[in-house]
């Protein structure tokens, strides 16, 4: 069984603490959801658990994955930014991506699936440019069901979606989960599922210096 956990895990970026003793195990099967107030460093850890980022101390450990792949290469990394090729259209993007993430056989018919599953099938032919903010998030969030990974990071997944696509977000991590995978996300508010750990960093105190004031 896959099982993800971080050890007293810190990061440092710009000669700033960003948070320190984060622990946390999630397993396969459980969603643990990152919260905290903006700037606690909630996307900062999901960007080291996608191994865009070192860790200042501390470690992840992941243990019954695949083979010898790393932990970067069995996760997918939804950030604020949805990572879209403008000039290709809707299903081009998701046969880029699924080669780009190691599916290089990535197939019409996989990526057609995966547009059904957030409702764009019928946008497929559509230059990705001429999508709405949440049309764009509903493609994003497509790649995960083209090009299957075992660990979910997501980012404020719910940002930009109406109730509707919300629901389906859902229904497909409730699906991923079903299967055996590991969902890991930062967020605000709830993610529509049941029984979700929570993990609330609290960012470090910096005090005023001597003869400082704080700000009004």
């Amino acid at each position: 069984m896959i099982r993800l956990s971080a050890h007293d895990l810190g990061c440092v970026r710009g000669g700033r603490e960003v948070f320190e003793g984060v622990n946390f195990t999630v397993a396969a099967g459980e969603a643990l959801a990152v919260t905290g107030r903006n700037g606690a460093g909630k996307t900062t850890l999901l960007r080291l658990i996608a191994g865009l980022l070192e860790p200042a101390h501390g470690r992840l450990e992941l243990t019954g994955g695949a083979g010898e792949a790393t932990l970067a290469e069995q996760a997918h990394y939804l950030g604020h930014r949805d990572a879209l090729k403008p000039a290709l259209s809707v299903l081009e993007n998701l046969q880029f991506w699924g080669a780009y993430l190691g599916d290089k056989d990535a197939s019409i018919a996989a990526g057609l699936t995966a547009l059904e599953a957030v409702a764009l099938d019928g946008l497929a032919g559509l230059p990705a440019a001429y999508l709405s903010a949440g049309q764009r998030r509903r493609l994003a969030i497509a790649r995960l069901v083209a090009a299957p990974r075992p660990i979910w990071l997501l980012d404020e997944p719910t940002a930009a979606l109406d109730t509707a696509s919300q629901e389906r977000l859902a229904d497909l991590m409730r699906s991923h989960l079903a299967g055996g995978g590991i969902i890991v996300a930062a967020t605000h508010g709830p993610l529509g599922l049941d029984g979700v750990k929570e993990l609330r960093i609290e960012p470090p105190v910096y005090p005023l210096r001597g003869g400082e004031k704080p700000a009004p």
